[in-house]
């Protein structure tokens, strides 16, 4: 009878955590703080004489403009080179990346320019040596014919 109320203490046990139901209900969450220390960032670099801008955008007219006004003002020897770059309103490193751009550019004109002459210089015999070869086709073609249908006398 031992082992029968062992038996059974063991099956209640069993049965009692499966009457135990964990709660369904989610847990609500606070909603998330905002990044209140970037928007109070800005006035404090302002307040602090530090000018805090958003870079602009130049156009390539305008930095064409800037690259020229630069290189006369230096070419006249009214300003030194860094002079002229501040005077322009960009920094030397936008100033050398904007040189080397317009450099590239004006390789990359040139080279289609002299590439797009010699192409359709080519084209153009091409085409010349292909209308002599369909023609000469066409001229036995049509011998062919006329002797077939006895028009040629």
């Amino acid at each position: 009878m031992a082992d029968q109320n062992k038996t059974e203490t063991a099956a209640a046990d069993v049965e009692t955590p499966a009457e135990v139901k964990p709660s369904t209900a989610k847990k609500q969450r606070s909603p998330r703080p905002r990044k209140a220390a970037a928007v109070e960032a800005k006035p404090e670099a302002s307040a602090a004489g530090v000018s805090v801008t958003k870079p602009r955008k130049y156009g390539e007219q305008e930095k064409a403009e800037k690259l020229k006004l630069i290189e006369t003002q230096v070419a006249e020897g009214k300003s030194k080179l860094k002079d002229a770059i501040k005077s322009a309103g960009i920094s030397e490193q936008t100033y050398y990346q904007w040189k080397r751009a317009a450099k590239l550019d004006d390789k990359r004109e040139s080279l289609t320019t002299d590439d797009e002459l010699a192409d359709l210089v080519r084209l153009e015999n091409e085409n010349q040596r292909l209308r002599k070869l369909l023609a000469e086709k066409l001229r036995a073609e049509n011998a062919e014919l006329r002797k077939r249908l006895g028009l040629d006398e």
